[in-house]
This record gives C-alpha cells, sequence and structure tokens, in this order.
C-alpha cells in the first residue's frame, strides 16, 4: 500500500514538473518573440531616423544606421545607404564597396542597390568589376535599365571608347521616362561626339605624319 502510495506521488510530482516545463518554455518562446518584435521594431525606428536625416544630416544619419545595423547587421536597405553615405559624401569608395558588397549578399532581388554600387566602381576605377557587375545587373528584373545604360556609356567614356560610349547613352536614353534625364542623356552624347571628333582629327593628323615620314 505505501509502495503504491509512493509511485503515485513520484508521479504527480513529474506531471507537476512537466507542466512547469511546458510553462517555462511557453514564457520563453514569448519572452524570444517579444523581444524580436522590440528588435525589429528599434531597427525599423532608427532605418526612418537615417532616412529622414540624409543627406541633409550626415552625423544624424550614421549614428542613427549604426543603431540600426547593431540590431539587425545584414539588412539590405541599411547596408545601401550605409554605402551611399561613404561614396557619395565622404568618398570613401572602398569601404562603400565593402557595404554594397554585403548588401548584395541578402538582396540581390532589391534593384536600388545596382546604379549607386556600379557608380562607385566606375569613380573607384574598377573598370572590369563594374562592367560584370553591368551585364548582370541589365538582365535582373525591375533593375532601372535607363541609369544601367548611363553607366554603361560612362564606363566606355572613361576608358576612351567613345563610340560604344555614344551606343550606351543612346540605350539609356531609349530607356528614359523622364524629360529631365532625357535632356541630360542628350547633353552627354552631344559632349562625348565632340570627343570622338577631336579624337579622329588626332588620328588623321598622326596617318598624315606617318605618310610624310615615309615619303
Amino acid at each position: 500500500m505505501f509502495r503504491i502510495f509512493y509511485i503515485h506521488q513520484i508521479q504527480t510530482f513529474r506531471d507537476l514538473n512537466k507542466k512547469r516545463i511546458v510553462g517555462l518554455e511557453h514564457q520563453v518562446r514569448k519572452c524570444t518573440k517579444d523581444n524580436t518584435i522590440m528588435e525589429r521594431t528599434n531597427f525599423n525606428v532608427y532605418l526612418f531616423k537615417a532616412l529622414d536625416a540624409y543627406p541633409y544630416d550626415l552625423e544624424e544619419a550614421i549614428e542613427a544606421l549604426n543603431y540600426a545595423l547593431s540590431y539587425d547587421a545584414k539588412n539590405v536597405q541599411a547596408l545601401y545607404l550605409m554605402g551611399k553615405i561613404y561614396a557619395e559624401q565622404l568618398g570613401e569608395f572602398e569601404t562603400a564597396k565593402s557595404c554594397f558588397s554585403e548588401a548584395l549578399v541578402g538582396g540581390m532581388d532589391w534593384p536600388k542597390i545596382y546604379p549607386v554600387y556600379i557608380r562607385t566602381l566606375v569613380l573607384n576605377e574598377d573598370y572590369e568589376e563594374a562592367q560584370k557587375l553591368l551585364d548582370f545587373a541589365i538582365g535582373r528584373k525591375a533593375t532601372d535599365k535607363g541609369a544601367l545604360y548611363f553607366y554603361q556609356g560612362l564606363l566606355k567614356e572613361v576608358q576612351g571608347e567613345f563610340k560604344e560610349a555614344i551606343n550606351a547613352y543612346k540605350q539609356a536614353k531609349r530607356h528614359g521616362l523622364n524629360n529631365e534625364f532625357i535632356r541630360r542623356i542628350e547633353q552627354e552624347i552631344n559632349r562625348v561626339k565632340k570627343k570622338l571628333g577631336k579624337k579622329k582629327s588626332k588620328n588623321k593628323k598622326k596617318r598624315k605624319e606617318k605618310s610624310k615620314n615615309r615619303s
């Protein structure tokens, strides 16, 4: 009789422990969920602060982004904006490249990143890398084709390939969706045509000098 009572007590104790464990697990899950929601909320607050501050208050934008990235170190939008600040405001292209590269790991389908990343590569004279990224980005869905062909033109221009640059600018014009952008592209085409004309006249002059020397 005592043995049966003892076994019953042990079973009751085990059942109570199980209930307590289940209750604790539920509390832990709830706390984890609440913490995740809180972290997400805090991240969004700091990201919106950064977006609101940029580009008028760089100090506040950078501070807010650092806080945002402390909650989500791999967030595409935060890394993109940090890269923009380093590239466009501070001229620290290598640091900007690191931000954009990390952002692309988790955001290859986020179209906004490609034009500014490619521009940074061109300005940093990473021409081969810029061309590879351009070839990839142009084939992606929803990317800004006008901006991408514009940077294709810029890339060809800085490499002295003026005919290719003009063709790329014409493609950019074809994909232009507002008058201001189209006017700018027309100006770029006219400017590069002048460069091409000078290059042709120089080459013609060189050929004449060579023919004189031979005779």
